[in-house]
C-alpha cells in the first residue's frame, strides 16, 4: 500500500511539473505582433487590440482582405457588440486566457462577431453569392470596414425591409436564444417556460422564439423593461425588483438563465420534477474571476447526475441554416430586433463596449460603420 501511495505522489508531482512547465511556456510565448508589421498596401480602418482592457482598443489602418476561392469579401456596413466580444477585450474569466487568449496579451489582435454588409467580390469557388448582395452573420475580426467569410460558413442573406443595423444584431444572440430554446431547453407548445434576463440581447429573441414555440412565457426584468418584455409576447413578467422568481410558487417546464444571479438549488426549487435549466450567460464584465460562470456550470453538471432534473450550460453553435431560419423568422413577422443604441462610427466601439459591460441594455448595442 505504501509503494502504492509513493507512485501516486510522484505521478501527481510529474503532473504538476508538467503543468507549470505548460504555463511558463505559454506565458512567455502568448504575444502578438503589433507594431511589428509593415505598413499596409490597401488599408481599411479596423478595431485592434495589443493588451487587454477597453482603454487599449484603437481605430487603425490595416490591411484589407482579399477572398480566396471560397470565400466572399463584404463592405461591412453595421456590426454589433456582444458579452463574447467583452470576454476576449477584458481577457476574463482569466482561464480563457491561458486557453484561447494569450496569457500576457491577447493572440488574435481583431475583434468583433456579429456584421451586416454587401458582398463587394467573390471567390472563384462562389455561386451562392455576388456582388452587390446584402448579407449577415458573423465573422472574426467584424469590427472593421470589410472582411472576408466563407461563402458556406455563418453568413446568409439579408431579410428584406431589414436595416443593415437591424440584421447586424441578429447572429450571436438570435441563433443562441434558439438553441437554447429548441436544442437545450426543447421547449415544447404548453410548456410554462422562465426567461431570466429577458430584456437583454439574447432574451428579447428568447421571449419571442419560445412564444413562437407555443409556450406559456415568462419574463423577468426590471421596472422599465416591463412594457417592452410584454410588447415580444410573454405572457408573464416579473419585475426583480420587488419579486424572486425562486420564491414564487408557480413551476416552470424550462428555465433560460442568461443572468445567472440565484444559486442552482433555488432554481431547481421552482423547476418542475423532470425541469431543464439552461444557463447561457452569467455575471458582469467585473464579475468573472478566475473560472467566471464555468464554476457554475461544473456545478450544474455535477447536480444533474444526481437528480431528474437537467441542468448545463450552453453555447451557442454557428450555424448557418439557423441563420436562415432567423431571418424567416423576421421576414414572417414572428421575430423582431430590439435595439438600445445605436453608435455612428467605428471609433465607437469603446463607447459601446463600456455600455454593454454596465449590464443594462435593452435589447441589443449596434455600431454603424462608415
Amino acid at each position: 500500500m505504501k509503494r502504492i501511495l509513493k507512485w501516486l505522489i510522484r505521478i501527481v508531482f510529474i503532473l504538476l511539473l508538467f503543468a507549470f512547465i505548460w504555463v511558463f511556456v505559454a506565458y512567455w510565448r502568448s504575444t502578438n505582433d503589433c507594431g511589428k508589421t509593415a505598413a499596409p498596401t490597401n488599408p481599411m480602418k479596423a478595431i485592434v487590440y495589443c493588451d487587454y482592457g477597453v482603454a487599449n482598443l484603437k481605430l487603425e489602418d490595416v490591411e484589407k482582405p482579399v477572398p480566396n476561392d471560397d470565400q466572399v469579401l463584404v463592405k461591412v456596413h453595421a456590426v454589433s457588440v456582444n458579452p463574447y466580444d467583452w470576454h476576449f477585450i477584458e481577457g476574463t474569466p482569466k482561464f480563457m486566457r491561458a486557453m484561447i487568449g494569450g496569457l500576457r496579451k491577447p493572440k488574435d489582435t481583431r475583434l468583433g462577431v456579429d456584421f451586416a454588409g454587401t458582398v463587394e467580390t467573390v471567390g472563384k469557388s462562389v455561386t451562392q453569392y455576388k456582388p452587390g448582395d446584402e448579407v449577415f452573420g458573423g465573422s472574426t475580426g467584424a469590427f472593421a470596414q470589410y472582411l472576408c467569410r466563407r461563402a458556406t460558413g455563418s453568413v446568409a442573406p439579408k431579410p428584406a425591409g431589414l436595416t443593415f443595423e437591424q440584421a447586424a444584431s441578429i447572429n450571436i444572440a438570435g441563433v443562441t436564444a434558439l438553441q437554447g430554446v429548441r436544442d437545450k431547453g426543447k421547449v415544447q407548445p404548453g410548456q410554462k417556460v422562465l426567461i431570466n434576463g429577458a430584456s437583454g440581447g439574447v432574451g428579447t429573441f428568447a421571449v419571442q422564439i419560445a412564444k413562437s414555440y407555443g409556450a406559456d412565457v415568462t419574463g423577468v426584468c426590471s421596472t422599465r423593461n416591463i412594457e417592452l418584455v410584454q410588447s415580444l409576447g410573454a405572457d408573464h413578467v416579473i419585475d426583480y425588483t420587488k419579486e424572486d422568481f425562486t420564491k414564487g410558487d408557480q413551476k416552470y417546464d424550462v428555465i433560460l438563465d442568461n443572468v445567472a444571479n440565484h444559486s442552482l438549488s433555488e432554481c431547481r426549487r421552482v423547476l418542475t420534477p423532470n425541469g431543464i435549466y439552461v444557463m447561457i450567460g452569467g455575471g458582469s464584465a467585473n464579475e468573472q474571476g478566475f473560472l467566471g460562470p464555468l464554476g457554475k456550470a461544473l456545478n450544474a453538471a455535477l447536480y444533474s447526475r444526481f437528480v431528474k432534473q437537467k441542468m448545463g450550460m450552453m453555447m451557442a453553435q454557428p450555424s448557418t441554416q439557423d441563420l436562415t431560419l432567423l431571418a424567416e423568422m423576421v421576414q414572417s413577422g414572428k421575430l423582431k430586433t430590439v435595439i438600445d443604441r445605436t453608435y455612428k462610427s467605428l471609433s465607437e466601439v469603446p463607447d459601446a463596449i463600456r455600455y454593454l459591460e454596465e449590464g443594462h441594455a435593452r435589447g441589443k448595442v449596434v455600431i454603424a460603420v462608415e
